[in-house]
C-alpha cells in the first residue's frame, strides 16, 4: 500500500539515505529503529516532503508522491507527527486539531478523535502550550488524524514522554490502526515500545535498512547491538 523504492536523500553532497527500500501493507504497523544520526528523522521528513528526495520512488496506493509538496502529500493520504510534536502553543486544543482539517474540506472535528483522546475533549479550550508533554503528543497525533490519512508517520513519538504514558500511547496507536483502518510507520529509539506496537521491525544504519524482521521473530539482543553507541 505504501512503497518506498530505491530511495535516496542528500544534504548537499552528503548522502544521508542510500537506495532505501521499504513497503507497508494495509493496517500494518512498522517501526524503524536506529541510533541518533542514522537517518530516521531525515527519512520521515523526506517522506512527508519537507526534504526533497535525490532519487527513487514513493507511492501510496499506486500513486507516485515523490514530486509532490508536503500539503499535497497530506491531501493524498499521509499524516505526519513530527519529532518534538510542533503543536501551536498559543492556539487552543480544538484550534490545533482544526488545522488538520484543511486538506479534507471538513469544518467539524470528527467525534471519534475525542473518543480516542478523552483528555483532549476535557481540555479542548485550553492552549496547547499549557498541556503536558504526553498531552501535546496526543494533540499532535489527533491533528494528523484530522486529515483522514491512510498512512500515519510518527517521528520519535516517545521522546520526552513518561514511561506510563508510553504504554498508554502504544495502546492508543493500536486502537487507531483498528478504528481508522490505517497503516503506521514509526521511527523510534525505545525498543520496548517498538516491540509492543509493531508488526515488523526495521533497523536503519547509515541511511540503509540493515534488518527487516517480523516482531514475532525479532531477537532483542541483536537489535540492541545496533542501537548501542
Amino acid at each position: 500500500m505504501f512503497e518506498v523504492s530505491d530511495y535516496s536523500v542528500a544534504y548537499g553532497q552528503s548522502d544521508v539515505i542510500r537506495h532505501l527500500n521499504l513497503s507497508i501493507k494495509p493496517k500494518e504497523i512498522v517501526a524503524i529503529l536506529g541510533r541518533n544520526g542514522m537517518g530516521k528523522t531525515t527519512l520521515m521528513k523526506s517522506l512527508i516532503g519537507m526534504i526533497p528526495s535525490k532519487e527513487g520512488s514513493l507511492t501510496l496506493s499506486g500513486k507516485e508522491l515523490s514530486g509532490l509538496k508536503s500539503y499535497e502529500r497530506v491531501g493524498a493520504g499521509i499524516g505526519f507527527v513530527p519529532q518534538g510534536r510542533m503543536i501551536f502553543s498559543t492556539m487552543t486544543v480544538s484550534e490545533n486539531i482544526e488545522t488538520g482539517l484543511t486538506s479534507t474540506g471538513e469544518r467539524k472535528i470528527p467525534s471519534d478523535l475525542y473518543s480516542l483522546f478523552p483528555v483532549l475533549d476535557e481540555m479542548k479550550n485550553r492552549r496547547g502550550g499549557n498541556l503536558s508533554g504526553g498531552q501535546q503528543q496526543q494533540l499532535a497525533i489527533a491533528r494528523a488524524l484530522a486529515s483522514n490519512p491512510s498512512v500515519l508517520l510518527l517521528d520519535e513519538p516517545t521522546e520526552g514522554i513518561q514511561p506510563s504514558i508510553i504504554k498508554e500511547m502504544a495502546r492508543t496507536l493500536k486502537q487507531i490502526r483498528t478504528q481508522r483502518n490505517l497503516s503506521i510507520l514509526v521511527s523510534e529509539q525505545v525498543l520496548s515500545f517498538a516491540l509492543d506496537i509493531a508488526d515488523r521491525i526495521l533497523v536503519i544504519e547509515k541511511g540503509a535498512i540493515v534488518l527487516d524482521v517480523p516482531v514475532a521473530e525479532a531477537d532483542q539482543a541483536t537489535i540492541s547491538r545496533y542501537l548501542s553507541v
